[in-house]
């Protein structure tokens, strides 16, 4: 279904997100105050414009709580990606995504009525780490500051034994929610008797601090 999105804050990663929504095919407004960041990005989305998110009447004017998700993507200004997260709010869009610097900043976000807050220096940090020290780890979805779904390649000490066998949440800490076994095979919350077989990905839900227990 076709969704209007408003991205507000035109950094690397609030383009990022902006030129990707539109190349899935969503109507993407983004706005930035800075005009050179704004021409980049015109071609890219359904309307580009420079303009200061603080301002209400702008954001009304711009038609901005009509849209279905709003993305604020500053990052560099805590006062003012705190004071637009919380207009947004209060005009009624439904799904406000809100770039954090920190657990702290991410508190005040949630206190304001934020519906999904991220971290993408910390994410990028987590991802990078653990592709360095573990190259098992494919890729992960943050449920929490301390919970991930990861999806992990099977390790060859897990190879050929069911689950019920390896024990994996009382031994390791891991809710297995699925194994990948192909590109096109998925097997969704498996039973004790799922065997894990050679190169199957292993979808789990765990504390970070359990990946380190895991053997490669």
């Amino acid at each position: 279904m076709r969704k209007q999105f408003v991205v507000i804050g035109l950094g690397r990663f609030g383009t990022s997100v902006a030129q990707t929504l539109s190349t899935l095919g969503h109507d993407v407004l983004a706005m930035d105050k800075d005009e050179h960041a704004v021409q980049v990005i015109m071609q890219d989305v359904t309307q580009a414009v420079q303009a200061d998110a603080r301002d209400e009447e702008t954001l009304r004017a711009l038609g901005v709580r009509n849209f279905d998700v709003a993305i604020v993507a500053i990052g560099d200004d805590l006062e003012a990606n705190i004071l637009i997260t919380l207009m947004l709010k209060e005009m009624g869009i439904p799904y406000v995504v809100t770039k954090a610097q920190n657990a702290l900043h991410g508190k005040v976000l949630e206190k304001i009525g934020a519906d999904k807050i991220i971290y993408p220096e910390q994410d990028m940090g987590f991802r990078l780490a653990n592709n360095l020290v573990r190259t098992n780890v494919m890729d992960f979805i943050e449920l929490s500051l301390d919970y991930s779904i990861f999806e992990i390649i099977a390790s060859s000490q897990f190879v050929g034994k069911n689950l019920g066998e390896l024990n994996l949440r009382a031994v390791y800490g891991l809710n297995v929610v699925a194994i990948k076994q192909n590109a096109d095979q998925i097997v969704i919350a498996p039973g004790a008797n799922a065997v894990v077989k050679e190169k199957d990905i292993l979808v789990v839900v765990c504390n970070k601090k359990a990946l380190a227990k895991l053997p490669d």
